[in-house]
């Protein structure tokens, strides 16, 4: 019995080790061109994701509703906890750990964002700009995401080919939800 445990773990382990591929190619609001396939055990199994529906469809769904008392209280505590310099060291550190722990390949993505009013834009860039400016310095990948001040809009426009183990995605992220810092935020959510 302990052995066929073991070796359903050890299957387990040498399944998860096995690299996932995901090549994009996504253009949003206009859908000229979309496409998402997904690979995995070197090319064995494949699965394309279809775009369904015409992003005009999905652009008038997705409309901003207004907010309650409740929402403006939790986005507080989502800046509450933001300001903490532990939880924000962890959550970049984690960004990092997984930018490299992906395999890039002829990455290119361009995000232009904007919510309507320019102080609200400004706070959110405040927040996005300098992560922009450190993506946008990297030699694998070409990422630029730009404010736009006078619309609300959220534009998408990207394509690439990017590989990661399921493993090593699995202990960066066990490794973040077992980490003081994010339990002390999750606490402060509260």
């Amino acid at each position: 019995m302990l052995t066929a445990v073991a070796v359903c773990l050890l299957l387990l382990i040498a399944l998860l080790a096995i690299p996932i591929e995901l090549r994009f190619e996504l253009s949003w609001p206009r859908a000229s061109r979309q496409g998402l396939e997904l690979q995995w055990a070197f090319g064995l199994v494949r699965l394309q994701i279809p775009a369904s529906g015409t992003s005009e469809q999905k652009a008038r769904r997705a409309r901003p509703s207004s907010l309650g008392k409740k929402k403006r209280r939790k986005r507080a505590n989502v800046f509450a906890v933001l300001r903490q310099s532990a939880f924000r060291r962890r959550i970049m550190r984690f960004i990092g750990d997984l930018w490299h722990a992906l395999r890039k390949q002829d990455v290119r993505l361009r995000v232009r964002v904007g919510l309507g009013d320019p102080a609200d834009t400004g706070q959110l860039w405040a927040i996005v700009g300098p992560v922009a400016g450190m993506l946008h310095n990297f030699k694998q990948a070409s990422i630029r995401i730009e404010p736009e001040f006078r619309d609300a809009t959220f534009e998408l426009d990207g394509s690439g080919t990017l590989r990661v183990i399921p493993l090593q995605l699995l202990y960066l992220t066990l490794a973040l939800f077992l980490s003081p810092p994010i339990w002390r935020g999750m606490r402060q959510l509260r």
